[in-house]
């Protein structure tokens, strides 16, 4: 079949690696984005591979391995943003093997003298960890090297992408709530405090959302420190008893008398939503691809859903070069039932 134009709608990670891999599959690719980096939601995130908020959990497994995999072999490339570090996750009681398990590698559980005081369990592994400042740069700049567009808009609805393309890929996460009408997304507010680097590359979890999840993630030049995860919330002013709630849990992870320099405060929503969205939507010979609602997984899922996407669209556009165009909307490839 003979090159096809594709207009994919968002400009953070999920966009640009649909981006990349349908120019890598033939397509001709423009992008439009109300925001492109570094104003997009993804460049707030604290960007390490773990599965969180996502579901469901079969196929996030299946698109966070493949993730992994890429990402991996991003960190043996210069100049991506891309590394992999090894660290600690903490749990207060004993626990067994996480579901993401086979995903990971050198993953083992940790030995009592790497327990901090109060914590009964521990899980150590290596995952890639992204400083977003540099790899969404390297995306874009892959994303334009093998020709594709990028356009600076808002869009307000998908009758605008249809006006220049039968083919739209819908990548616009919280956006689609008033894109598309998706009322079952939810802001999922986060806030970070950006600090100086404090020196030994690991990572440091507790995902303990009764006392408050605590993250210490190293990415270069600084470290990430978080966080909060505060369903239905949409403000984007960061709160300094938050960020003093967060620097003092931080503390409690680190090697007694570590001091912190904090250099910022950012707040992101993350697209919360029952499950991810990664369906093809047909609309008489019109097609879009829904590639979305990713929770605080967007970074952890983002070529697994792309490389999938790409393949649920090919199908869809061959089955509509088959038999026609057809009257009512229907869907194509694998559904989450919404």
């Amino acid at each position: 079949m003979p090159p096809m134009r594709v207009i994919v709608l968002g400009g953070g990670v999920s966009g640009l690696s649909c981006g990349v891999r349908l120019l890598e599959a033939g397509y001709l690719v423009d992008l439009w984005a109300r925001e492109l980096s570094p104003n997009t939601t993804s460049d707030v995130a604290a960007a390490i591979w773990y599965p969180y908020r996502a579901f469901p959990q079969e196929r996030v497994t299946r698109w966070g391995a493949r993730t992994f995999e890429v990402l991996s072999e991003l960190a043996r490339q210069p100049g991506t943003g891309v590394r992999c570090i090894p660290g600690l996750e903490l749990r207060r009681e004993p626990a067994a093997d996480p579901w993401w398990r086979p995903c990971v590698s050198r993953f083992r559980h940790a030995t009592p003298e790497e327990l901090r005081p109060g914590y009964a369990d521990g899980f150590v592994f290596e995952v890639p960890v992204i400083d977003m400042s540099r790899y969404l740069p390297y995306l874009m700049e892959r994303f334009r090297g093998l020709g594709g567009r990028v356009v600076q808009r808002e869009v307000r609805s998908l009758e605008e992408a249809w006006a220049e393309s039968d083919q739209v890929v819908n990548c616009t996460g919280l956006g689609s709530r008033s894109l598309v009408g998706d009322t079952s997304l939810v802001p999922i507010r986060g806030q970070v405090v950006r600090v100086a680097p404090l020196g030994e590359p690991r990572f440091l979890l507790d995902e303990d959302e009764t006392r408050g999840m605590t993250y210490v993630i190293p990415r270069g030049e600084e470290c990430i420190l978080g966080g909060t995860a505060e369903e239905g919330r949409a403000s984007l002013e960061p709160e300094p008893a938050q960020a003093e709630a967060i620097l003092e849990r931080a503390a409690r992870l680190l090697p007694t008398g570590t001091r912190l320099h904090v250099l910022g405060h950012r707040v992101g929503l993350r697209p919360g939503r029952p499950s991810v969205r990664l369906e093809v939507e047909r609309h008489g010979g019109r097609l879009v691809l829904h590639d979305y609602g990713h929770g605080g997984s967007g970074v952890t899922l983002s070529w697994g859903c792309a490389e999938e996407g790409v393949s649920l669209l090919e199908r869809a556009r061959q089955e509509t070069a088959h038999v026609g165009p057809v009257a009512n909307p229907s869907i194509t490839g694998s559904s989450d039932g919404t």
